[in-house]
């Protein structure tokens, strides 16, 4: 489709390429062949009368002109993407739309993957993606890259709507064989072991619980850290080291683990996991559709 001369497909190109800074990678994450991205690119700079990028070495640099397009551009597609996503009319079970979140793999395997097993029955064509957050995570959300980011309430952008989800309590978790568990533990039982952290990113940000940890001034011994939830068990399992885990997912694990879990025996506040997505999908039914069966799919029995 044109409009003004300009075939709107390009602005796709354009956004993708002003992303990647490569040919080759955008026409990768677009599904085009080298020489059709080159192409896009030619006829962009011959539409808006600029380079738009230039070769500096090995590597490709926007030009100011294509710098100042950026923002706009985005948000010209943003509102496109509304535009086709709003509808009057969702109805799960015969969409064929794809949802891409943004969760950890904490949520993931206790709220997501029960979710895809449930929508594999009553929403057949329902496609979900969903990616690891990253220290950009909420940039994504801004820009309408992805419908939703699921993080505690810390890591939300304060510029978009977000929703509680849940509040999760914490739990301490342990091989089943670990001698601590055979009778009630203890604040001088937790502080005594070796324990397994979780550090994200490339900031290597303390997940929630080890955060509190150390706001509560009880300091552990970390004989292991790792960037995943998941992994956790394989880190305590044949040994006498602790975990604090998120409740839910401790209650997945235990069914696939030797694990015992046990209550934290001091006071420990709830995190208050968030939904986040674009204010230009306020209004969207699907998305909506989405959260309500987020929700559902993470209530504790």
């Amino acid at each position: 489709m044109r409009f003004k001369g300009l075939d709107l497909n390009l602005l796709v190109a354009f956004s993708v390429l002003m992303d990647t800074r490569s040919v080759s990678r955008a026409a990768e994450q677009l599904n085009l062949s080298q020489p059709a991205m080159s192409a896009a690119l030619g006829r962009l700079r011959d539409y808006f009368g600029d380079d738009l990028l230039v070769l500096q070495g090995k590597r490709m640099f926007p030009t100011p002109y294509a710098e100042s397009l950026v923002p706009m551009v985005q948000d010209t597609l943003r509102r496109i993407d509304a535009l086709i996503t709003t509808s009057t009319s969702f109805d799960p079970a015969t969409s064929q739309r794809v949802f891409r979140l943004i969760a950890s793999d904490y949520i993931t395997a206790a709220v997501i993957a029960p979710l895809s097993r449930r929508l594999a029955h009553v929403a057949p064509g329902i496609r979900l993606e969903a990616v690891l957050p990253s220290d950009g995570s909420a940039d994504l959300i801004a820009q309408g890259a992805f419908d939703l980011l699921i993080t505690p309430e810390e890591f939300i952008n304060p510029g978009q709507p977000a929703e509680l989800l849940f509040e999760e309590r914490h739990v301490i978790v342990g091989w089943k064989n670990n001698p601590v568990f055979a009778g009630e533990v203890t604040l001088e039982d937790v502080l005594r072991a070796g324990h397994v952290g979780i550090q994200m990113g490339n900031q290597r940000t303390s997940a929630f619980a080890d955060s509190i940890m150390e706001k509560l001034g009880h300091f552990r011994r970390m004989e292991m850290t790792a960037s995943s939830f998941t992994v956790v068990p394989w880190l305590i399992i044949e040994t006498n080291r602790l975990a604090l885990m998120h409740e839910r997912l401790a209650r997945v694990m235990a069914r696939m683990f030797p694990l015992a879990i046990a209550p934290i025996p001091f006071e420990f506040p709830a995190m208050r996991e968030m939904m986040q997505f674009n204010h230009a999908r306020s209004a969207d039914e699907g998305l909506a559709w989405l959260r309500g069966e987020l929700r559902r799919d993470s209530k504790l029995d």
